[in-house]
């Protein structure tokens, strides 16, 4: 090989490597994390809780004569002594089971105070935590929450405890890495990874939890347990799956721990939880919607029933506003408004930003306390109008007056007429069904269907107007819109 061969070799030797140092040290800065000194940190703190519940039964059948002869010392005497043998009344046996639950949880305060899931302990008549070291202690369940799913519990311990570092929600970002640590299927400190899916995901079982969504592996058995960052700190308490199958699918719920953390404040202090409520129900806002409210884009959650005698009645809010503030927090989708109001302390007055009739409007309103049942629906209509069918009007719907059996089964008051049928047409096209009751048009309440018909004719073309119905008896707003000839 001649002399300018060597240098070509050389060169081109050089270059390779200078290529290849940044994609190596790229690659090693975009590795996967190192998990194993977080889990021996936070490993010790988590725990293990299991329950028992005793459920008896009577029988309606003697049963000493089932009972076979064994040996004196045989093992099998006390079982069937237990579930077999006549009681003292006459023939009648009580049969006694002990069904045991799995669940997860952690030690967050040095005095032993556990969190974990309501579910997990609910119902049961003895409760176990038992720790890293095998320790094991019957826990005193000091509160217990169903609709946050969040219980405290308290166990006696006379050393020193390993307990958890809190960490914010709220400094979690989409696609950062998390860490789970449980027991599912009883497996004690099992260890999952993945990472942040989104946040504040409202669920359909519970509104007032704005849910932390991941993609961790998550079983039955991992309830209770915490979600971990990088830095080893708690972010949210493990609490449900989406599954189709009862078995993980790559949807995973966790309760963010500052929320956890002030329930289990007030379960402590008071045994019971106080949330803010406003009384109002509430919808998203679509495309149409936004347009036919004069709005820019869609946000905020719109108002689509103010509850009687609620804060939100008294602070002026009207069916139709656009709520996109509360408390000074932005509201991107009506999902985002129940948390904000729930973590409102009670008899607070805060600023509500509203949208009304295009325009915007800032009222105060003094934050009441959320029922303990949500107000019953009222019952779905039994019966259909038997009117005489009229001609269909302009957006292709025939409507008929409410008698008032209707408007009373219906509590809709003087308000409304009933949709007796739909075809093709404007009405269809933004979702009016049969059998549903027209509230309120363009932000005009009706009163029948004489006024209902002048209206429609008076509705302009290529203009989206929003729809009040009630179906199923809860309300809901369209948006209609008669295309231009």
């Amino acid at each position: 090989m001649n002399a300018t061969n060597v240098r070509r070799l050389a060169t081109l030797l050089f270059l390779i490597l200078v290529i290849s140092v940044p994609a190596i040290s790229s690659a090693a800065v975009r590795g996967l994390p190192d998990f194993t000194e977080l889990v021996k940190q936070a490993a010790p703190a988590i725990v293990n809780i299991s329950t028992t519940q005793k459920i008896k039964r009577g029988s309606s059948r003697p049963h000493s004569r089932l009972i076979p002869d064994l040996p004196e010392n045989s093992p099998f005497n006390e079982f069937f002594r237990r579930f077999l043998e006549e009681d003292d009344n006459g023939g009648e046996s009580l049969e006694e089971f002990r069904p045991r639950s799995l669940g997860s949880g952690f030690i967050f305060d040095k005095s032993g105070l556990v969190l974990t899931n309501h579910h997990v302990v609910e119902g049961a008549d003895e409760v176990i935590v038992r720790l890293s070291d095998r320790r094991e202690f019957v826990a005193e369940v000091i509160g217990s929450d169903k609709r946050s799913d969040i219980a405290v519990l308290k166990i006696d311990a006379h050393e020193n405890l390993p307990i958890v570092k809190i960490g914010s929600p709220d400094e979690l970002e989409v696609g950062e890495w998390v860490l789970a640590i449980g027991s599912p299927f009883g497996f004690d400190h099992t260890v999952t990874a993945g990472i942040v899916s989104a946040k504040s995901r409202s669920l359909p079982t519970e509104n007032y939890v704005p849910f932390i969504q991941t993609d961790v592996a998550i079983n039955p058995g991992n309830s209770g347990g915490p979600l971990l960052n990088l830095d080893g700190e708690v972010v949210g308490v493990n609490a449900q799956i989406f599954s189709r199958t009862g078995g993980f699918m790559g949807l995973s719920f966790s309760i963010p721990i500052d929320l956890a953390v002030e329930v289990s404040d007030q379960l402590r202090d008071t045994g019971v939880v106080a949330r803010g409520w406003l009384g109002v129900l509430i919808q998203d806002v679509t495309r149409d919607l936004a347009e036919s409210f004069g709005m820019e884009k869609p946000e905020g959650a719109l108002v689509s029933r103010v509850l009687p005698d609620s804060p939100a009645e008294a602070a002026g809010i009207q069916v139709g506003d656009v709520i996109i503030k509360f408390a000074g927090r932005s509201l991107p989708d009506s999902s985002s408004l129940p948390p904000v109001v729930g973590r409102v302390k009670v008899g607070s007055r805060v600023k509500v930003d509203v949208i009304r009739n295009g325009k915007p409007k800032v009222l105060r309103v003094r934050i009441g306390e959320l029922p303990g049942d949500a107000q019953a629906r009222p019952a779905a209509l039994e019966k259909r109008s038997k009117g005489s069918t009229k001609e269909v009007d302009r957006i292709g719907v025939v409507v008929t007056d409410l008698t008032a059996q209707q408007r009373k089964q219906a509590d809709v008051g003087k308000q409304g007429v009933i949709v007796a049928d739909v075809s093709r047409g404007p009405a269809s096209r933004a979702g009016v069904r049969k059998g549903d009751i027209i509230l309120k048009i363009d932000q005009v309440d009706i009163s029948n269907a004489r006024q209902f018909r002048e209206l429609i004719n008076e509705l302009p073309e290529g203009e989206s107007v929003p729809v009040l119905v009630q179906r199923n008896g809860g309300p809901l707003f369209l948006a209609l819109k008669i295309e231009d000839k």
